[in-house]
């Protein structure tokens, strides 16, 4: 199946936050901007209630991610940025129906060839990773049989905690009540089988540039920063994606990247 097709063409991301687009799928954002389509990221809220590191205000928190997201755009390639405003935290029970007429809005506006978001499991069972999962899904169904293909993001199993055990071995110390120290299990544990599996290898150090730009989220304090090059390939090298058993028209278009 080849990828020359893919060219000219449009891919939405849709999430939750601002750095989940790099740390979800950001060797395959990457990898489909170098082949020529135009990767357009959608973030449901700019997570403007995450737990942070570093000088920015919790009032300014929202502002200053929006700024992270664009620099780790550039990192991968996206052509797009799209940050709405609803609220972190809550994606799970924002305005349903608002919700939905804007994902509609953008994807009749954009007509991607692919739409990719959350699988059910929201990457480890995080309510807004989910909700952006229900509030899409819905929004494709919609669509009904002229909707692009779907993909969900499925994480890989027991990558986290070796990542969390590499850091350590560096020097690295989790805070003790934090995510880190207590859930890294939790990433794909639940997560759908993957149908593709894609290699980013050579895309990794993009990925990984993309995710220390959203520097609140992942500074020195975090195990991302501990590894080094020949542990990122190893284990975010390999991106994998379950395609929904939805009523669609035209092309596969991730299969593409799996020849």
């Amino acid at each position: 199946m080849s990828a020359a097709w893919l060219a000219g063409r449009t891919v939405l991301a849709v999430f939750a936050h601002p750095d989940d687009e790099s740390l979800a799928c950001g060797g395959t954002l990457a990898r489909l901007a170098d082949l020529g389509l135009r990767v357009v990221v959608m973030c449901a809220s700019h997570g403007e209630r995450g737990a942070h590191t570093g000088p920015a205000r919790n009032d300014q928190l929202g502002r200053v991610r929006a700024v992270e997201m664009r620099d780790a755009a550039a990192a991968l390639g996206i052509a797009e940025v799209i940050l709405l405003n609803h609220p972190d935290g809550d994606l799970r029970w924002a305005e349903v129906s608002e919700f939905n007429a804007e994902l509609l809005l953008f994807i009749r506006r954009y007509a991607p060839a692919a739409i990719i978001t959350f699988g059910d499991d929201g990457l480890y069972w995080h309510l807004d990773h989910v909700g952006v999962h229900e509030r899409t899904t819905t929004a494709v169904r919609i669509l009904g049989p002229s909707a692009p293909p779907l993909y969900y993001v499925t994480m890989l199993r027991g990558i986290m905690p070796q990542i969390v055990a590499a850091a350590r071995e560096r020097g690295w110390t989790p805070p003790p009540k934090g995510f880190w120290s207590l859930e890294p299990a939790a990433f794909g544990l639940l997560a759908a089988p993957a149908t593709i599996t894609i290699d980013v290898g050579d895309w990794v150090s993009r990925k990984v540039a993309a995710i220390l730009s959203h520097r609140t989220q992942m500074g020195i304090g975090h195990p991302f920063a501990q590894i080094d090059d020949a542990d990122a390939r190893r284990w975010l090298g390999t991106e994998q994606f379950h395609r929904a058993d939805l009523p669609m028209t035209g092309n596969l278009v991730l299969e593409r990247l799996c020849t």
